[in-house]
């Protein structure tokens, strides 16, 4: 009888390995795999977007200081702009938008659905702490303009604004994308998520209380939490012997929608 091999096990253990990672019953590992690669490679343009702000690189406060100045021209000139701008940024600021994800959290808790209601808190708290954590640590002034149509305290990086916006639109997509069904309702529920994270933060530099690397900033963190909660969220659900999902097509549980209590 003919013994294998070291080079033939290793052949066979590769092969297995392949084969496992493939399968879309034991795919825990991989899917872990690309949801922290997705969140560390959000996080690392944040990271070098953060350090071009922190060392003054001129290219990009060129680049800051012509955008800001072309929409503070063009908001001088047209006040109705300035006054939709104020309203959608007071209606979709920070708070709004926590509360909005509150009573989310409450409706899924009157729901059983525990451990959906906790990866909502924890996305939106740990996102909303570490936005005014990095805006002391790095100390970025907001635009100083002669005849300003907005003002706004504290500092610029990263704008607030956009990072809330993207983590409740974001949270709010993956809960009820369930709901949606197939469809229109799907990508309606996509363009409204899209849009309020956008507008949100395009209307911090419309007013000029941001720099445009500011509200980039938000967003690329915002989507760097989502993706690492995400991918916590759905190594419990395996751990728990839940299907596995695809949270951009299925959201984060659907289960929940057919049968409450479930997560």
């Amino acid at each position: 009888m003919t013994m294998p091999g070291p080079r033939t096990l290793v052949r066979a253990d590769h092969a297995s390995w392949r084969r496992r990672r493939l399968d879309p019953d034991r795919s825990l590992g991989l899917r872990l795999t690309l949801a922290a690669t997705a969140a560390f490679l959000v996080l690392v343009p944040f990271t070098l977007l953060a350090l071009l702000v922190l060392g003054g690189w001129a290219p990009l406060h060129r680049l800051d200081a012509t955008v800001t100045d072309a929409l503070h021209g063009y908001a001088l000139d047209h006040p109705v702009w300035v006054a939709l701008m104020r309203i959608w940024t007071e209606v979709f600021a920070p708070m709004p938008l926590r509360a909005a994800a509150l009573l989310v959290v409450i409706w899924l808790l009157r729901r059983g659905a525990r451990r959906l209601a906790l990866w909502v808190t924890t996305t939106m708290v740990v996102g909303g702490s570490i936005g005014p954590l990095l805006k002391l640590l790095v100390g970025r002034d907001r635009p100083d303009l002669l005849d300003p149509v907005a003002r706004a305290a504290g500092y610029a990086f990263p704008s607030g604004h956009a990072l809330n916006a993207i983590l409740t639109a974001g949270v709010l997509l993956l809960v009820f994308l369930p709901y949606a069904g197939r469809g229109r309702w799907r990508v309606a529920l996509w363009v409204a998520a899209v849009l309020v994270a956008v507008l949100t933060g395009l209307s911090r530099v419309a007013l000029g209380v941001h720099w445009a690397s500011d509200v980039l900033g938000g967003w690329l963190l915002g989507a760097a939490v989502i993706a690492a909660t995400t991918a916590a969220f759905t190594s419990w659900r395996a751990h728990t012997g839940l299907r596995p999902v695809q949270p951009t097509r299925g959201g984060v549980a659907p289960e929940v929608e057919r049968h409450p209590g479930a997560t």
